[in-house]
């Protein structure tokens, strides 16, 4: 199934002219790259006391992660209701893509140099591992399917993000070397998007059909989120909005919800295999304007839920065991007035409440252990500091 995500980390705020993405610092006023925070779970380099927040990206990390967890709670009751179904196609057309833009706009200045290095590990890698592990286990005995294996190459539902960002920030150098790598990591998803012997083996379709978007996300600069925010993209987005939702409910009783996902090949979907690239292509195109759309309506200044941004990362790990726990329990099978329209509002309210709670920074306190684990004595010692 496919999960969201995140960029959950935390976004320093702009310099005087609040450009977002760019931080002060006490020895100059010339703006400079803020460090990545689009790995979940992630700590930033500098001491908290001395950055900044952006309250925007905090602000499109809470939205984004409240329409994943209503997303994942809509599917065991959409099967009746239409119109839920093409809300569904419409949020899980852009809310993945605009994760992954955002992640790659905040790991431009990623290299390979230990200190990153080490946050890559600690705060993607022991992640993955340890989530990976704990739904693995959380099936096993909750699903009562004892056969469940933990498998670090296979992903399971929302955890494949964690080890795709890793892949990603991984071959960020590459991308910022290479002339032309937009181009260059279009081909790869379309040829992936027709290569059926890819396999499952770390969710490399996805990692592979997702790639232009981190790597547009490298290429984005300040002005361009000027651009989206301004108010004559905010217009054009309502009819853009009111059109998709109009052709999703068209074709809803008739779309493969595979496309969506970008989980296989078009063959492994009993397409023919040019069906791939054309999928590929007018699926990137409808997501890019939608994620243009969505950003464009995100407040710039702080809510009551901005301070929720920088525990998105909570919500997104936790929000699975919330909706795997339902269906395991067969909680829709034994209420079926939850797929009626009164339940649908019902089951979303429920689950928007829920992330929210999650998000609340003592959850992010009390799994700091997990999703920002210290671990200084797996690392050698900087020698230039000694």
């Amino acid at each position: 199934m496919f999960q969201a995500p995140s960029v959950f980390q935390r976004a320093p705020l702009p310099p005087a002219t609040r450009e977002p993405g760019h931080e002060r610092t006490p020895t100059t006023t010339a703006p400079r790259p803020a460090p990545e925070p689009g790995a979940p779970g992630s700590a930033a380099l500098e001491p908290a006391a001395a950055r900044e927040r952006d309250p925007y990206f905090d602000n499109v990390k809470y939205l984004a992660i409240v329409l994943v967890a209503v997303a994942h709670a809509w599917e065991p009751v959409m099967d009746g209701s239409r119109a839920t179904r093409a809300l569904y196609m419409i949020v899980y057309t852009f809310h993945m893509p605009a994760f992954i833009l955002i992640s790659g706009y905040f790991s431009r200045s990623f290299d390979m140099t230990p200190p990153k290095v080490k946050r890559l590990i600690t705060g993607v890698a022991v992640p993955y591992v340890l989530f990976e592990t704990a739904y693995s286990l959380f099936k096993r005995y909750a699903d009562d399917s004892p056969d469940t294996a933990i498998s670090l190459i296979d992903p399971f539902f929302l955890t494949w993000f964690l080890i795709a960002l890793f892949i990603w920030r991984v071959t960020t150098p590459i991308w910022r070397t290479l002339r032309h790598p937009l181009p260059v990591a279009l081909a790869i998803a379309l040829l992936a998007s027709v290569s059926p012997d890819i396999g499952d083996d770390l969710d490399l379709q996805r990692v592979l059909q997702f790639l232009p978007f981190f790597v547009l996300g490298l290429l984005m600069k300040p002005e361009h989120f000027r651009l989206v925010r301004r108010c004559e993209v905010r217009l054009l987005s309502v009819p853009l909005f009111a059109g998709a939702l109009l052709f999703a409910y068209w074709i809803a009783p008739h779309v493969q919800l595979g496309w969506l996902y970008r989980a296989n090949s078009a063959q492994e979907m009993d397409a023919p295999w040019w069906s791939g690239a054309a999928m590929t292509l007018a699926m990137s195109g409808c997501a890019l304007a939608l994620t243009i759309g969505f950003l464009a309506w995100v407040p710039g200044r702080a809510r009551w839920f901005t301070v929720l941004g920088a525990g998105t990362i909570c919500g997104y790990l936790l929000h699975g065991f919330l909706t795997k726990g339902a269906e395991y329990a067969g909680l829709f099978d034994r209420y079926t007035w939850l797929s009626d329209p009164v339940g649908l509002v019902v089951v979303s309210l429920a689950t928007a409440v829920a992330v929210t709670l999650m998000c609340t920074p003592p959850v992010g306190r009390a799994l700091k252990w997990a999703t920002e684990p210290d671990m200084a004595w797996a690392f050698r010692k900087d020698p230039a500091k000694h």
